[in-house]
């Protein structure tokens, strides 16, 4: 696999006197890739049916006069005005019933037909025009789905398509009925156009409404998406891809992903800390210039599941972003350690966003590459380092995991529908499984729930599962090893209904949920091993062997042959303690890594990763802060 790097630019922002020299400076830099036109309808198209492709032909050309290859992307994040003028009724609507407003970006509504319409026809103009040229090497749809809060829409267009969805799967409201349960508090519907979308209920509305609701608006976005890969594949042979978000998991990325060649993501390690992590104010002090030593690395596991294999960064932070609560720059080093970092997970491509910080709109205190007045910013050189060590290196891909986790979108929905406690996440729990395998040193792979083959992994990981699907259940016999499921795995019915035998009902597994807790902050129950359970408590009735209780005496994990069942939410040490037995068990190896450091292999080579802003002894070796350590290591 050959590793490159990139960068995202946006010609129509800047007199074109300027894209020549851009151009050079970029390869200069050691890029090779560009991605464009995510964003450019208005110019694009700036009245209904009236194109003007001039311009990008020109900046096409001259980009690829410079031996760039270029990422296309479909403009259609950012409809332009006159579009609201031909549909007025095209805005996605809030949970409280108004109108996103035109202003910004991403207000279109998933379900408007009139839109899905406008949107094919931009995408078949720019790929019949672009489809056989040769700078063009790589399609990006649209612009990260989910952002901004834009997967559930409960407009009237989504209303009207959520029945007919209701109608498809269910043929009849009695079956509807049946499902939902909506015997209870007689929520019985005599006709599909009686049902409303869940929001704005008295009080919650029915979590197996709500839950349609999820998959149903998940469709709409993978149906969308399909629409333009459909499109694309008609007229190019260049591969597709995606841009997705950290901790965005309002739809299905897997089934998404299924009609994509590439899966990318857009990675703001400082940006994601300050705002979609829980973590104390000592922790979020500690990596304030360097971000969360394992949310990266989790969302680059993830999404080589979702590509398949195949996947990139797409947009990795350069500097201080605009849109966190607080926004510092980088240690120095960090952008290099970040950029190496997805490469040790099996990234193709690294790209950088963006080439130049805009002095306009809605992003002008989002650091580039560039200044505004196009002198470097201190991630140029840093790119540039890049650029030069991956000359120098040969092509690597990314070593199989020691362990494998369980990872599913529709349990996200599941548990966000009905949290049972205010902290419980679905997320947070994987991540916290995911960070104790990080700090034991292992790599890991992340699997979709419906895996049917787990005979690579000597542990599995399978937390919070909403239900347990059947491929899944199939293959736990022909794991090498052993198979841990955590609190509310296979809690419910597809249908959310709480499931007889009750749960976990897992092969073999003697082992009933009787009851289950919520634990408020500062609350938690001792367990048998000096740590604790938080957040949530289980109590089990079962005659499996028992090997953690509880201080009550209670079983907090019981066992028989390879399948575990872990009966609460364990504190971050005691999660550690349990997966370094788990892994001593089954001949894995582990290494306590020292808080701030990390490592990943990566074609016969580990790579040490110091997020501190210290430096860190180990082994025999001292990483720098924000430093990077390459050691040859014997493959298998």
């Amino acid at each position: 696999m050959t590793r490159s790097l990139g960068v995202c630019y946006y010609p129509e922002h800047w007199p074109e006197d300027l894209w020549r020299e851009d151009a050079r400076r970029m390869a200069a830099a050691g890029l090779t890739w560009v991605r464009i036109g995510e964003f450019a309808w208005s110019r694009l198209e700036p009245a209904p049916g009236r194109y003007d492709f001039d311009w990008l032909d020109r900046a096409i050309d001259t980009l690829g006069a410079a031996g760039l290859k270029l990422v296309l992307g479909t403009p259609t994040a950012t409809p332009p005005r006159w579009m609201l003028d031909r549909h007025p009724d095209m805005l996605a609507h809030d949970a409280e019933g108004r109108a996103r407003k035109f202003g910004a970006r991403r207000h279109y509504c998933f379900s408007h037909a009139g839109y899905l319409d406008e949107s094919r026809r931009i995408v078949t103009e720019l790929a019949q025009r672009y489809g056989r040229n040769p700078h063009v090497a790589a399609w990006q749809t649209d612009n990260e789905y989910g952002c901004h809060d834009t997967i559930y829409s409960y407009s009237p267009a989504a209303c009207h398509a959520f029945r007919a969805w209701l109608a498809r799967k269910y043929q009849s409201p009695q079956a509807l009925n049946r499902a939902w349960g909506n015997v209870f508090w007689s929520m019985e519907y005599d006709s599909f156009d009686q049902i409303e979308l869940p929001n704005l209920t008295v009080t919650e509305p029915n979590p197996a409404h709500v839950l349609d609701f999820k998959r149903f608006s998940s469709d709409q976005v993978l149906a969308f998406n399909r629409t333009q890969t459909e499109i694309l594949r008609r007229h190019s042979d260049a591969p597709v891809a995606h841009n997705y978000m950290g901790r965005i998991t309002e739809f299905d990325h897997y089934r998404l992903g299924a009609d994509l060649d590439i899966a990318s993501w857009d990675s703001y390690p400082l940006g994601f800390l300050s705002d979609r992590l829980e973590a104390d104010a000592a922790h979020k002090a500690r990596f304030l210039r360097q971000g969360d030593p394992d949310f990266q690395a989790f969302h680059h596991d993830l999404y080589r599941a979702v590509g398949r294999g195949r996947w990139w960064v797409m947009e990795q932070q350069p500097g201080p972003v605009n849109w966190a609560p607080w926004n510092p720059a980088p240690l120095p080093g960090m952008v290099r350690l970040w950029t190496w970092e997805a490469f040790a997970h099996g990234a193709e491509t690294v790209c950088y966003f963006r080439w130049r910080q805009a002095p306009f709109g809605q992003e002008q205190m989002h650091s580039g590459l560039l200044r505004p007045d196009s002198a470097p910013a201190p991630a140029l050189a840093e790119a540039a380092e890049v650029a030069r060590e991956l000359a120098r290196a040969p092509d690597a891909g990314c070593a199989p995991g020691d362990v494998a986790l369980v990872f599913d979108y529709e349990s996200a929905w599941a548990w966000a529908t009905q949290p049972q406690g205010a902290d419980f996440d679905y997320f947070r729990l994987c991540f916290a499984w995911y960070r104790g395998l990080r700090r034991l040193g292992l790599n890991i792979d992340i699997l979709p729930p419906d895996t049917t083959d787990l005979s690579r992994w000597k542990l599995v990981l399978a937390p919070g599962l909403f239900t347990l699907s059947e491929p899944l259940r199939a293959a736990l016999p022909g794991c090498a090893g052993a198979v841990v499921f955590g609190p509310r795995a296979n809690a419910r019915t597809p249908d959310f209904a709480i499931p007889l035998p009750l749960p976990p009902d897992l092969p073999g597994l003697d082992a009933q949920v009787a009851r289950v807790q919520s634990l408020p902050p500062g609350i938690s129950e001792p367990l048998s091993t000096g740590g604790r359970f938080v957040h949530w408590v289980e109590d089990l009735e079962t005659t499996a062997e028992t090997v953690i209780t509880r201080g009550d005496g209670g079983a907090a994990m019981v066992r028989n042959g390879p399948v575990h069942y872990l009966a609460g939410w364990p504190d971050d040490a005691s999660l550690t303690d349990i997966l370094r037995g788990l892994c001593a068990e089954q001949g894995i190896v582990t290494h306590d890594l020292p808080a701030d450091l990390r490592q990943r292999d990566s074609g016969g080579r580990r790579f040490l990763f110091n997020y501190g802003p210290d430096p860190v002894s180990w082994q025999g070796r001292t990483i720098a802060p924000a430093g990077v350590d390459i050691i040859e290591i014997a493959e298998g």
